[in-house]
């Protein structure tokens, strides 16, 4: 079964490593679904019932975004706001729409994980951070995994240590 992903970057054309990641999927389109979130949605006017579509269709959901002010770009959070709804996605008489399916993060971070540590400069771990997502999947009964993280982007923007995260991605979405 494809993996649906829904990538929310709104500086796509920009982006280095989101970029690469979305253009190596689009190879295997068998595979995965990429859904980038503000490309179909340029006046972030979300169409709820076509998000809660693609949704259902899928087993596996990966929401890829870069790390923003600790946590995702704006359009995600619309777009939980707007598309896991009572009566949907949680609440006796809903049937838990994405219950039961598996979904993860996909982060790229700027900064270097030395700096997301107790002991760090940001004295928290990505993971950390991201409890809010996972609360909100475990709510809605999906099936959470461990994010994929992948830092450093800030101080090392080379091809290489772009190159080099491309497989640990694939690997990490196909062993969902």
């Amino acid at each position: 079964m494809k993996t649906l992903i829904i990538v929310t970057h709104p500086t796509m054309d920009e982006s280095l490593i989101n970029k690469r990641w979305v253009e190596e999927l689009n190879k295997f389109p068998e595979k995965y679904v990429v859904h980038e979130l503000y490309k179909a949605y340029p006046d972030e006017i979300l169409d709820i019932k076509k998000e809660q579509e693609l949704v259902e269709a899928y087993d596996k959901i990966v929401f890829q975004f870069p790390f923003y002010w600790f946590s995702s770009p704006s359009l995600l959070k619309k777009w939980f706001d707007e598309v896991l709804l009572h009566g949907w996605a949680y609440g006796s008489k809903s049937g838990y729409k994405v219950g039961g399916k598996k979904v993860a993060l996909a982060i790229s971070a700027g900064v270097d994980d030395e700096d997301f540590r107790a002991d760090g400069k940001y004295r928290h771990t990505v993971i950390e951070f991201t409890r809010p997502f996972e609360l909100s999947f475990e709510y809605i009964r999906a099936d959470y995994q461990k994010a994929f993280v992948y830092y450093g982007l800030e101080h090392n923007v080379s091809k290489e240590w772009i190159e080099r995260s491309v497989p640990m991605y694939l690997e990490f979405i196909d062993n969902l």
